[in-house]
């Protein structure tokens, strides 16, 4: 199970209950039952439009998750405008959320700890129930349109006005919604309702609330204290976060395009992808890239930090934030200076804490991926064209910050670095030296007494001409964790398999045979794992020496990518030409078009030239 989907069902409960207002049956056709929907849905409303201001609402479901039906339970009590208890359990997790006026608790059952937080809390991203609605759901979800209408209405005059767009139908005491969804109630009680959707199921009960309890009230398990503005600030941003990703509306899923020019930074759109083209002093370039990309790079530090961090804190136990900014104290001193400025500079521009944004910057420590070289015998034409899969979670929204960078720093060699907003490392890129790299995740994390991966990248790009001085670098570098890497100059028409640890590194050269990655096939070098190794290996045996652009953009496509599958590159690096294609909320990256780019074009201000786009295969 994915880490975000494992965790996915209470954001979708508390969104299943906003959604009850947007498929009902009209009010006019069952006022005169007295067991109307109307009635049914009173309760509901009265919550949603915060008439109601003593409460408790519960959810069990049942939700298809990788393809297994798993059991899930919600609850939500709000005591007043300043106290709630939310409680959410799951087999493998449970997690506990009891707000006061004074303090915050997040307990984690199943590890025995409880972080509480005490004192005031962020002016804008906190937990207080009242308005809460509001802040947990931003205009990039697709239900935030219908809330005023919610909070300004009754079931009746809701139900009536949605009639003109919404048939449904009434059997007996269950009503209808087209061929999938059925709404039954329990027991004639007028305050509990089972809704069925597909392979979904849902039991919703408004209660009265118990009574309350102090928030200090955690038998048998260990309190950590934590900063309370920290603690209210991750959970609502990543809250609203994981809203968006769930349910994402047309400002994310069909984005707006707005080009723009800032000093030493210009910003376009190519066939709907981003296009970020950057220059001057490593200062100049993270100032120029948060004026360009504000509203993508807070979206970054949601996914990462808050959505994907409350995730992670729930599944560990430990709070997340602390394991970040710990490894980046011990992965600090190997990062080069101007690199540091640079991401000073971006935290700046975009009004956010340094600490921020450079523990946003380490989190590439966690990637898994694929990549292939292939030339010489291989290919149509004996290029050499390097492949690139990264496989990493798009279940967290990535891919709404998607951005492919052209940077040219002073006096260093400029590249292209298929990225992020707001990460200035790198994990797919190649320079105007013909120089493209692509890594590949392995074990080890924790590992962190080195130079960060991307840091390591991002040096490769503008500071490496020839293969050579690549491997140099990674062999001199003090290493993270565990990453295999491929590397491939197209001046020469070699590439290189890399297998690197803290402690050893090993070179694997086209056509090589290894334990890992099975027997050497000629004038290639493949590096995946599991299934998708086998699938890569038997499409390049299959077409040897048939390969371009276009059958190489193929064979990144499914099962070779997983369904996480966040970007392909494939670069083409004597030309300077490279190929991207990016996920989307409902499609993986190998299921997208790729944009053809000229790297070369994109160095010279005046070229009229624009990538095209190139249907995916």
């Amino acid at each position: 199970m994915t880490i975000l989907q494992s965790v996915r069902w209470p954001f979708a409960a508390a969104g299943l209950l906003f959604c009850l207002s947007l498929t009902m049956v009209p009010a006019t056709s069952i006022a005169a039952s007295p067991d109307s929907l109307t009635q049914r849905l009173d309760p509901l409303f009265a919550i949603l439009s915060g008439r109601e201001t003593q409460f408790s609402v519960s959810v069990e479901g049942q939700i298809p998750i990788d393809g297994k039906t798993q059991s899930i339970q919600l609850q939500l009590t709000r005591y007043n405008d300043q106290s709630f208890d939310l409680t959410a359990h799951h087999p493998e997790y449970a997690v506990s959320i009891r707000r006061r006026p004074d303090a915050t608790a997040l307990a984690l059952p199943k590890h025995g700890v409880v972080y509480i937080g005490r004192g005031e809390v962020d002016a804008d991203d906190h937990l207080v129930p009242k308005a809460i609605v509001s802040r947990l759901v931003g205009s990039g979800c697709k239900i935030a349109p219908y809330l005023a209408v919610v909070s300004n209405s009754d079931a009746k005059s809701t139900l009536s006005l949605l009639s003109n767009f919404i048939e449904i139908k009434q059997t007996d005491n269950s009503w209808t919604i087209g061929d999938d969804v059925r709404i039954d109630p329990i027991d004639n009680d007028l305050t509990a309702l089972r809704i069925t959707a597909g392979e979904n199921q849902a039991m919703i009960r408004v209660e009265e609330p118990a009574e309350m309890l102090s928030v200090d009230a955690w038998p048998e398990m260990r309190a950590e204290t934590i900063d309370r503005k920290q603690l209210e600030l991750h959970l609502a941003r990543g809250g609203r976060r994981a809203m968006e990703v769930l349910l994402p509306s047309r400002e994310l899923t069909s984005p707006a395009e707005h080009p723009q020019n800032v000093d030493h930074g210009q910003l376009r759109y190519v066939d709907g992808q981003r296009l970020v083209v950057l220059s001057g002093t490593p200062e100049q370039i993270g100032r120029a890239h948060g004026q360009l990309l504000r509203d993508e790079s807070q979206r970054c530090i949601d996914s990462v930090l808050y959505a994907f961090g409350t995730v992670q804190t729930v599944l560990t136990g430990r709070w997340f934030r602390d394991d970040l900014e710990k490894a980046y104290v011990r992965l600090k001193p190997h990062i080069p200076a101007d690199h540091l400025t640079e991401t000073r500079a971006l935290a700046q521009s975009l009004g956010q804490d340094p600490e921020v944004l450079e523990a946003l910057n380490v989190f590439p420590e966690l990637f898994h991926c694929s990549g292939f070289a292939l030339f010489d015998s291989a290919t149509t034409d004996g290029k050499l064209y390097h492949g690139r899969v990264l496989d990493y979670m798009t279940t967290i929204g990535l891919q709404d910050c998607a951005t492919t960078f052209v940077v040219s720093v002073d006096g260093k060699i400029p590249f292209a670095n298929v990225g992020y907003a707001a990460f200035t490392g790198s994990v797919s890129g190649m320079n105007n030296q013909s120089i493209s790299l692509g890594e590949m995740g392995g074990k080890g994390e924790g590992q962190w007494d080195g130079a960060p991966m991307a840091t390591l990248m991002r040096r490769a790009l503008e500071e490496c001409s020839t293969l050579q001085q690549v491997e140099k670098l990674w062999t001199d570098s003090p290493r993270t964790c565990e990453y295999y890497y491929v590397f491939a100059d197209g001046k020469t028409n070699e590439a290189v398999g890399v297998a690197a640890t803290p402690e050893s590194i090993e070179f694997i050269r086209p056509g090589e045979g290894h334990p890992l990655l099975g027997e050497g096939i000629a004038d290639s070098l493949l590096l995946s794992a599991g299934g998708r190794l086998d699938t890569l290996r038997s499409r390049v045996q299959q077409n040897h020496g048939q390969f371009d652009a276009e059958k190489s953009m193929w064979l990144m496509s499914r099962p070779v990518a997983m369904s996480s599958n966040l970007h392909n590159v494939l670069f083409v690096p004597a030309d300077g030409i490279f190929y991207v294609a990016n996920a989307d909320h409902k499609h993986p990256a190998a299921e997208r078009p790729y944009v053809r780019f000229n790297l070369n074009e994109l160095l010279t201000p005046a070229a009229a030239n624009q990538p095209s786009t190139v249907a995916a295969p």
